[in-house]
């Protein structure tokens, strides 16, 4: 069962303020992430209050300046169920968690952040993190 919209809305709308485009269906993922020409950053967003908690304002924090990737977008995972589950099957050989963030260059996945390695982390540790992919592949 999905979490209720109201307990969600304030963690999406964290994302999509700053530009994230929500991936709400299967086929919004399909369209988006093997087509993508660049790269795209995909959060995959979560309720989980100790690694979303960090992942969010760590993944803002990234994308605020300096090297960003072309295109910015987001799953929920816990309530978009299918597009969630149509996203993770871009991102092999990395099992399902959420939060997880992944990153693609022309449809292909080039870098990962497991839930694990966001666990514990300041956003700021999250951010370096990906400022560090964003250099190398944006």
């Amino acid at each position: 069962m999905p979490y209720p919209e109201y307990i969600c809305a304030p963690m999406r709308d964290e994302l999509t303020a700053v530009g994230f485009q929500e991936l709400k269906t299967p086929e919004d993922v399909d369209a988006t992430i093997p087509n993508s020409k660049g790269t795209t950053l995909l959060v995959m967003n979560s309720v989980c209050g100790c690694a979303a908690g960090t992942a969010r304002p760590g993944v803002k924090l990234a994308i605020a300046g300096g090297k960003k990737p072309d295109h910015l977008t987001t799953v929920f995972a816990g309530q978009d169920l299918e597009a969630t589950s149509q996203a993770r099957k871009y991102t092999p050989p990395y099992p399902p968690s959420s939060p997880s963030i992944a990153l693609f260059k022309d449809g292909k996945l080039v870098h990962f952040i497991e839930r694990h390695h966001i666990e514990g982390r300041s956003a700021e540790m999250i951010a370096e993190h990906l400022r560090g992919a964003f250099e190398e592949y944006c």
